[in-house]
């Protein structure tokens, strides 16, 4: 069964804006998505991402800048005129009315014949695998049922855009898991487009064809997810990617895209992705599982260990050089606190960023 969407060939933001009093919530956003595509916004609180995702819906005016489906401008319609389906953090659902009551919902406002849309409810239940549930009231049902009971509320218009805002939030690890595939699984069978706000990026990387990494309102890079988390652009980006480890040092060698810099003492490669040459300051980012114990040498940094976890398969931990620098590392093993400890970076995947 496909439910069919409307056909459109882009969606695209012209310098979307969006301002509260002085405050710049939106400053210049300019995107175009493709039909069928699965964006994600990703970002920390506060970037701007569902300020952006509600601006879209209409449910928030934008200040500057325009919205277009192909060559209709749409930012100045009602949120019931632009016809997309939405899906929310905590579900929204009327809680007096049964499963199959709150998906139709958006079809009895279109006036659209019962017997229609008993077909329609029926159709999008089965997408979202929720048959035989549509006489329960949302509070007979767990969170993961709740979540694709609001997804199939969002479907069952055929809308030609699903907006998600952070609709995992609420669930526990294990069901944030499963909705996951569900999720992709429910847009590859519509053919529709999804734009998807989430501040998890395993959500955002499994997820989406394209990510959208937003910070204080702006668009910092936009990319296919290999790409994103391999090589981020900018130091924040490469923060929200994993990359933990900040470590402060001069530029004393290059050769190509490798660089070494001086860092507590030690001598540290990895590759350049700013134009950084010897004697710069720059920075060195590097995921915890690329930090590792090692043997003790001028390419090692040395440390005391602070903390230790176990996180299943592996330990992972912080420990702080004799300057004040703190490093978290992987290890198959546990390492005492309070005991000294050689640290290697993995010249092959670390990052150099100017200072």
């Amino acid at each position: 069964m496909q439910l069919a969407s409307h056909p459109f060939k882009e969606l695209r933001l012209d310098r979307m804006s969006r301002t509260f009093g002085a405050f710049n919530a939106l400053h210049d956003v300019s995107l175009s998505i493709r039909k069928g595509e699965f964006i994600a916004l990703l970002g920390p609180s506060g970037c701007g991402k569902s300020t952006a995702l509600n601006c879209i819906a209409g449910l928030l005016a934008t200040t500057d800048g325009g919205i277009y489906i192909d060559e209709k401008r749409i930012d100045q319609l009602k949120p019931e005129d632009r016809g997309f389906g939405m899906v929310f953090q905590n579900y929204a659902l009327f809680p007096h009315m049964t499963v199959n009551q709150n998906v139709g919902f958006g079809l009895r406002m279109r006036n659209v014949p019962k017997a229609e849309i008993a077909q329609k409810v029926e159709n999008a239940l089965a997408l979202v695998r929720l048959q035989g549930q549509g006489h329960k009231l949302p509070g007979q049902l767990s969170g993961g049922q709740q979540q694709r009971v609001a997804i199939a509320r969002a479907i069952v218009i055929e809308p030609p855009l699903v907006l998600m805002d952070e609709p995992l939030s609420n669930l526990d690890a294990k069901l944030r898991l499963e909705m996951r595939t569900e999720i992709r699984r429910i847009h590859n069978q519509l053919g529709a487009t999804t734009i998807y706000v989430t501040h998890d990026q395993d959500e955002a990387l499994s997820l989406a064809d394209r990510v959208v990494v937003l910070r204080e309102g702006s668009i910092r890079q936009v990319g296919v997810p290999h790409e994103l988390y391999e090589k981020p652009a900018h130091i924040d980006v490469a923060e929200f990617m994993g990359f933990r480890n900040h470590m402060p040092g001069k530029v004393t060698g290059r050769t190509g895209d490798r660089v070494t810099l001086s860092v507590a003492g030690s001598t540290i490669a990895g590759m350049a992705s700013e134009d950084v040459k010897p004697g710069d300051d720059a920075i060195l980012m590097a995921r915890g599982d690329d930090i590792a114990a090692a043997k003790a040498g001028p390419q090692t940094l040395a440390a005391t260990v602070e903390t230790i976890e176990y996180r299943g398969r592996e330990f992972v931990g912080t420990a702080r050089t004799a300057d004040g620098l703190e490093l978290i590392f992987h290890s198959p093993t546990l390492t005492e606190i309070g005991s000294r400890i050689s640290l290697s970076v993995n010249a092959d995947r670390a990052l150099v960023f100017a200072a």
